[in-house]
């Protein structure tokens, strides 16, 4: 259902949309204002996926946001931003994280449903952070990347208030009927957890990061 159902049902005696008794609560998009390029994580740098590779929605009221799945983007940073770009392509993640210096361009925010995880219900569950690299490339995920994605990771495990451990931040190959391998077996989970946890640690504290 999207925005366009409260219309089909404007007819006389039909049933609205009140505020006061929020009937339509639940429908994807019609509580969260929406500003252009605005990021929710403020080290980011904008760029819009296509629409056509993401699902307007209002997490997390309409969609609990329990989980974070890591991937790998098969290709270099700029390609990865162009196909999230193209309507064709048919899937973007949240967030992608560039190798070299671990800079963070976000494609779609976070009220909304990216196509990602190859599986609905962790589409609509999930934020996906990909990474710049090839899962046979050990020296793709470098300090930086490690460092910047846990920092990006704690920030969302506090926000939705979900653990910063391995049953809640997930490999796209662990997804339930994915046919995905990465992030592959050189990717460091337990350095990676490590830092998410201290990043998360520092901002219960109530220190930058």
């Amino acid at each position: 259902m999207g925005g366009g159902a409260a219309v089909a049902l404007g007819t006389a005696g039909a049933l609205t949309w009140d505020k006061t008794s929020r009937l339509w609560w639940r429908l994807p998009g019609v509580d969260q204002q929406r500003r252009e390029g605005e990021v929710d994580y403020a080290d980011a740098r904008w760029l819009a996926a296509s629409a056509a590779n993401l699902r307007t929605a209002d997490r997390p009221f309409d969609y609990t946001v329990d989980r974070i799945v890591i991937h790998v983007t098969q290709s270099n940073f700029a390609t990865a931003l162009k196909v999230f770009q193209d309507p064709l392509h048919a899937a973007a993640a949240h967030y992608v994280v560039r190798a070299k210096d671990g800079a963070v361009v976000q494609t779609v925010r976070e009220l909304d449903v990216a196509y990602h995880a190859g599986n609905r219900a962790y589409n609509e569950r999930s934020v996906g952070i990909e990474h710049e690299g090839f899962v046979d490339r050990p020296e793709d995920f470098t300090d930086a990347m490690y460092r910047s994605s846990a920092r990006l990771a704690a920030g969302i495990c506090r926000r939705y208030g979900f653990p910063p451990d391995r049953e809640h931040i997930v490999g796209h190959h662990e997804v339930p009927g994915a046919d995905h391998t990465d992030p592959g077996p050189h990717w460091d989970w337990e350095r990676y957890v490590r830092l998410v946890a201290a990043e998360h640690r520092s901002l219960s504290r109530g220190k930058s990061g």
